[in-house]
This record gives C-alpha cells, structure tokens and sequence, in this order.
C-alpha cells in the first residue's frame, strides 16, 4: 500500500489551455499595501478601520501577528476593523513571523508605541537574500539600540523619554520595507527624520496617505526624499487600499497571452506605467477607457528586453508573468533581472512546458516558440505561480500546477476570476492532480 505525500494531497490547479477569455476583472486592493498598513494601525491607540483589503493567507498571517501582540481585529467583508489601544506584546511569534517577510514591518510601529521591539528575522518566498540591515541602520539612526542574537532583532530606546529621535538617513538601495518602517517609526519620532534614496512605489505612497490620514506629517512620498515631522500620538481612520498594480499586471498579460480582449477595474493607470509601455512594445495596446478602467487589445507577440528595477522602473513582481508572454513572442528577448538574485526558479517549469528559455546568472535569454503544451510544473514563489497559470492558459492541452500555496498568498481568488472570463481551470485534490499527471497526454493538441 503507497501512502501519499502531504505536497501530492495539497490542492494542484488543472488547466486546459487554448480557450479565448472576455469579459471584465474586478481588481482586488493591493496585498503590498493592505499588508503594511496593517503593521501601521500599530500607531494609532483608537481604532482604525481599513476597506478594501484583499482575502489572502498572507493577510490572515499578518492578522495573526497582529493578535498576537494583543491587537483585537475583525474582518468584515473587504474590510478589517483593528483596534490597537491594548497593545502589550513587543515580541512576535517567531512561528508566525518566519512565514510572512511583511510582518517584520511592525518593528518600527513597536518601537514608535512601546519603546522596544523583539522580532524574528523574516521569512517568505525564497526569491533572495533580503537583508533587515538597511531597517536596523536606520532605527539606530534615531537612537535605538538594536541588537540581532539567535535569528531575533533586539530593538530598544534607551533613556527615560522612550522616544525615537529625528535623524537624517540615507538608504544605500531605495528598500521599499527599510522606507516604510523608517517613516512608519519616525511618525511618532521626536524631531525631523529626512529619508534620503527612498523607495518610490506608490504602496510607499498609500502608507504615507495613510499615516498621512491618522495626523502624521509626512511630505515627498513618491520622490527620492521622504520628511517626517514627529508628531505626540494618531488618531482613529477609516481608509481604502489602493488597487493591486501587479495584479492589473498579471491580467494585462492574460489577455495578451491568450489574445483576448479584457477591461480591468479599478486600476490606477499611473502605477503601470513600465508595464504598459513593455506591452506595447511586445505588440499588444492598452487603452484607458475611464479614468480607472482599462482595455487590454492584444497584438502579435514578438520579443523585447526588460531589465527589473526599483519604481518607476519595471517591476521585478512582473518578471515571471512577461516571460511567460515572451516564450510565444516572435524572435528572441533577453530579461534581467536586478532587484532579486533567486528570481528564475520559474525558468525551468516554463521550459517543461516547451519554451526556449536559458538562463546565465540574472540573465535570461528567451527564444520564442510556436507553442507551449501542457504539463505537471511546480510553482517556486508567487509570482512564478502566477507565470504558470498564464502559460498554462495559452498552452495547448492540459497543465497541472503544484505549489499553489504560493499563489494564495498574493492573488484573491484568481483561478475564480478567470474563470469568470472564460478559462477551463480548476482547483483539484492533490491526490486527482497527481493521477493526471502521470497519465497526463503532452500531445500537442490541434
């Protein structure tokens, strides 16, 4: 008798590829956002109310840290109702913290509120190193006194104040966490902080918004130079969360690789700009039908390059899903990638599928095929999941995908989504993916 495996019981996605998609996606807020304005209502000693927030395992994480630290949140429909005024815990579960890279962000917030901090070093998808170096430079920048022993950051202030002290601090990379735990920590800072080399995502932005909202003094989010002017303490908010860019990202792509039209609502059309402009250039236009409301027309494919960078820049989170669409695009393309150096896993399953992809440190040169066919593949981060399940929409036969608790943590019911423009997929036991994929047929369909 053969016993199944728990990764041959977990849920696998079957796919039958080749089918035209319509229709209109609704867009889910933005996890990058909902995620660190969770660890910001830290701040705030009333109750904050945030709307708009995606239903993801990384979102229920962050809520369990959060009550873990004596915060009491509820969630109704979009929204999460969190009240803060009892936070008592300054240490996170390391069980919880070593999933979810996000949760680290409290570290500032704990700071700003308790005048100390003791929070695991993080976790999340293996697509890189990640340092907290850039977090811990800067918090002793204002005057903590942070110490990392046995994988936990020690972050205290001393004196009898317990307040953060203003500081000028320049971030050797434009970190999108080390700028959003700097500013969220220097909220309630004593003083002036002055980020210098800030990131620029517009999640930098709705985090300033938001703080912003709560009676923060916060200008230049959205520039190189972000400057907080302390304030005592925050006050109550009810907020929205932007729109998910790589979300809209991942659908744009959807409608290219499978050449169908598709609106997407709501978008704000500003953020994707890297990402339009390198559509365009692979031959598929996007128009903007409203002023949040966009309309994917798709073109012939032919190939490109595109080099990851910080914001504005292309983002790294496109990566996977724009390789996906360049393995059928005419001609060759050549994707670097800068931002994470373990950012290729999905090379290797893109090529099982019959795409011409090799690879050379964070180089990744593509040669377009007239095909894909269906297989078994294996999602190795979010993202790479997401680049699976456009390549298997487009693919001729049948492709099952394993690994999907990846996918889960970044998009709100994707295959529910597609579904509803007409794909042919669905979410199988572990055990029924498992025997579709040893009797899987990889013929080519025609």
């Amino acid at each position: 008798m053969t016993h199944s495996s728990p990764e041959e019981r977990s849920p696998v996605l079957e796919i039958i590829g080749g089918h035209r998609l319509s229709g209109e996606v609704r867009i889910s807020g933005a996890k990058n956002s909902a995620l660190v304005l969770m660890a910001g209502s830290l701040l705030c000693s009333q109750d904050c109310r945030i709307r708009n927030v995606p239903s993801l395992a990384d979102v229920a994480r962050m809520g369990e840290v959060l009550s873990a630290l004596g915060v009491k949140i509820t969630r109704s429909e979009d929204a999460l109702e969190i009240d803060a005024r009892h936070l008592s815990q300054s240490k996170a579960p390391y069980e919880l913290v070593s999933q979810l890279r996000a949760s680290f962000f409290i570290i500032g917030p704990l700071l700003a509120r308790l005048g100390i901090a003791r929070i695991p070093l993080p976790g999340g998808c293996a697509i890189g190193a990640r340092p907290v170096d850039l977090h811990v430079r800067g918090l002793q920048a204002m005057g903590a006194d942070v110490q990392i022993e046995h994988g936990t950051v020690h972050a205290c202030i001393p004196g009898v104040n317990r307040r953060l002290k203003g500081a000028r601090i320049y971030l050797d990379y434009p970190s999108v966490g080390a700028t959003e735990t700097l500013m969220m920590a220097a909220t309630l800072a004593d003083g002036e902080t002055i980020l210098e080399n800030a990131a620029q995502e517009p999640e930098v932005v709705d985090l300033a918004n938001f703080c912003r909202a709560m009676g923060a003094r916060i200008r230049g989010a959205g520039t190189n130079t972000i400057v907080i002017s302390g304030v005592p303490s925050l006050h109550s908010v009810d907020y929205a969360v932007i729109p998910d860019r790589v979300e809209v990202g991942t659908f744009l792509v959807a409608g290219a690789i499978t050449q169908s039209e598709l609106s997407l609502a709501p978008v704000v059309p500003d953020h994707l700009t890297a990402v339009i402009a390198k559509l365009g250039a692979i031959g598929s236009e996007v128009i903007q039908e409203t002023p949040n409301r966009l309309r994917i027309v798709p073109g012939a494919s032919r190939g490109t390059d595109i080099e990851t960078l910080p914001y504005p820049g292309f983002p790294t989170d496109m990566q996977a899903q724009f390789m996906a669409l360049l393995t059928l695009s005419e001609g060759d393309s050549i994707i670097t990638e800068t931002v994470f150096e373990n950012r290729m896993g999905h090379v290797a399953e893109l090529n099982r599928m019959g795409a011409d992809i090799r690879t050379k440190g964070n180089h990744a040169v593509i040669r377009g095929v007239p095909f894909l066919t269906g297989a078994p593949v294996v999602a190795t981060d979010l993202r790479a999941s997401a680049a699976l399940v456009l390549a298997g929409l487009a693919a001729r036969g049948t492709t099952i995908i394993q690994g999907l608790h990846h996918l889960d943590r970044g998009y709100d019911d994707l295959e529910g989504k597609l579904k509803l423009l007409g794909a042919q997929i669905r979410r199988v036991k572990g055990d029924a993916g498992a025997e579709s994929v040893s009797s899987l047929p990889v013929m080519p369909r025609s």
